[in-house]
């Protein structure tokens, strides 16, 4: 009889333990999705010089001189940035002062910008400020700067696209047959 319920005390000694091990397991399958929603600021008062760059969203209320790049980025009311902006989308209250590529770009009433916005979606609200230009790109993927450094063919009549969308030419002969 003692053995019996020795055995049976084991066994419940031994099921104890396993329980707590499969709760790790979900915990670390719910982080990824928490790191998502995370999102980052930049606080008024506050100056970065250099690169920022982040994968989630991000709120500007400061000064950045450099590049920035986010998936998602607010620049908000007061927030001046000097250097190129990347992201796949961009809302812009404040400043900003250099080339912009994002698929959807939205330049709210006291946007102020200027320079080049290479986009796949613009809107520009009433009495935003915007000189330079503007172009709609498909392909988000290959940057301007790549397009210029493609070889020339016999297709292209020795012409190659410049960034701004005008043309660069170059001397190109046909293979000799």
């Amino acid at each position: 009889m003692f053995s019996k319920n020795a055995t049976s005390t084991s066994d419940q000694e031994t099921a104890a333990p396993s329980m707590p091990k499969p709760q790790p397991v979900p915990r670390p399958a719910a982080q990824p999705a928490a790191q998502q929603d995370m999102s980052s600021s930049l606080s008024p008062g506050m100056t970065v010089i250099g690169k920022l760059v982040g994968e989630g969203a991000v709120k500007i209320y400061g000064r950045i001189e450099g590049e920035l790049q986010a998936s998602s980025i607010v620049i908000c009311e007061g927030a001046q940035i000097d250097g190129d902006v990347i992201a796949k989308e961009l809302t812009i209250a404040g400043r900003v002062k250099g080339t912009i590529h994002a698929s959807k770009v939205k330049l709210q009433s006291s946007a102020v910008v200027e320079g080049d916005i290479f986009h796949r979606s613009l809107a520009i609200e009433e009495n935003a400020k915007f000189e330079g230009m503007s172009r709609r790109e498909d392909n988000q993927s290959e940057k301007p700067a790549a397009a210029a450094e493609k070889p020339l063919s016999a297709a292209t009549n020795g012409k190659t696209q410049t960034q701004n969308g005008g043309s660069a030419h170059a001397t190109y002969a046909p293979p000799a047959a």
